[in-house]
């Protein structure tokens, strides 16, 4: 069978990350909660008119949570697939992998705060 090309290999990555993203979002209440304060802080962008540097920290901290929240779930399937029992090690990795998400989200409304309370107030 002839080797794919290039192009095509990376259509098919793009596909199956597409397809992984759709999951994600289907399937994971926390990612449908931080997909709606997404939009709700993208609208919030343009009411307050927010500036180019605004906008890119804004969809910077969107991404990063979204991905992290993204890379926890990988992380808690995985390690439900291995010891689907109660085990204290896989709970320390499974709390360590929330950890991350927190401390982005921290992160991320810190930035939101700092380019939002201004403009309320």
């Amino acid at each position: 069978m002839p080797k794919e090309s290039f192009l095509v290999n990376r259509l098919k990555s793009v596909r199956y990350a597409m397809r992984g993203a759709l999951l994600l979002i289907r399937t994971e209440a926390s990612i449908k909660v931080q997909v709606g304060i997404s939009i709700l802080v993208t609208i919030a962008g343009f009411y307050f008119e927010i500036s180019n540097l605004e906008w890119i920290l804004q969809i910077f901290a969107i991404a990063l949570i979204l991905g992290i929240e993204g890379m926890n779930t990988a992380v808690e399937k995985t390690a439900d697939y291995i010891q689907p029992e109660f085990d204290d090690k896989i709970g320390f990795i499974k709390d360590i992998s929330a950890g991350a998400v927190m401390l982005v989200s921290i992160a991320a409304t810190i930035i939101g705060l700092i380019i939002y309370l201004p403009k309320i107030f």
